[in-house]
């Protein structure tokens, strides 16, 4: 899938921390199928890319705003 023409966002709450990632999401016609969003590495901008059905980003966002992952890591 060609990336050049995605818009990255970091947020704006990872200040200047080095654990930080990036995010974009595609149109159909860039990723051939359906939307998508794609996770980075900001510190690795060239390095592997997750691309997140639109159904499971969602799903992830909901476990993270109810708190699944707190105390992990």
């Amino acid at each position: 899938m060609d990336l050049s023409h995605v818009i990255w966002h970091k947020s704006r709450h990872s200040g200047e921390g080095a654990n930080c990632v990036e995010v974009a999401v595609t149109d159909a016609a860039q990723a051939g199928t359906e939307r998508l969003y794609l996770v980075r590495d900001s510190k690795n901008p060239e390095g592997t890319v997750l691309a997140i059905a639109v159904a499971e980003w969602y799903a992830f966002i909901g476990s993270v705003k109810r708190g699944e992952f707190d105390g992990l890591g």
